[in-house]
């Protein structure tokens, strides 16, 4: 079963999008900061991140940085999910490692749920067993 782990200090929202994906049928753990995020990725190598950006501690520009340029960790997928809107900020997360930059009201959240299936099912492809 893919495991998502979601950085989100919201309570509300985290909350939303633990039900969300649990109903989609992923295992889901949430961190409220990129410092406990970046505890649990080297810990659970979760197979994707949803991370949002403002947050205290660590916010989620470092925290992504920290999880790319870690041999152990750069290879999990990083959705960013946020509400900045701005084109520089999408930018940054793109050059900064992430797969995808979604602001957050753009969408409901079955379209994200929907875009993060499809990134999980492109990272696991190779673990489908092959027929004969």
């Amino acid at each position: 079963m893919a495991k998502i782990l979601i950085v989100e200090d919201d309570p509300l929202m985290s909350r939303l999008y633990q039900k969300i994906f649990t109903f989609e049928g992923y295992a889901i753990d949430i961190a409220t900061d990129g410092v406990e995020a970046l505890d649990k990725v080297r810990k659970d190598k979760p197979t994707l991140i949803l991370l949002d950006i403002m947050m205290p501690r660590m916010n989620g520009l470092e925290f992504l940085g920290k999880v790319k340029s870690d041999p152990d960790t750069k290879s999990i997928p990083v959705v960013i999910l946020t509400n900045l809107a701005g084109q520089q900020d999408a930018e940054r997360g793109i050059t900064a490692g992430a797969v995808k930059y979604i602001v957050k009201s753009e969408y409901e959240p079955k379209q994200i749920a929907n875009m993060v299936k499809e990134i999980i099912a492109g990272y696991t492809r190779d673990e489908v067993p092959k027929t004969n």
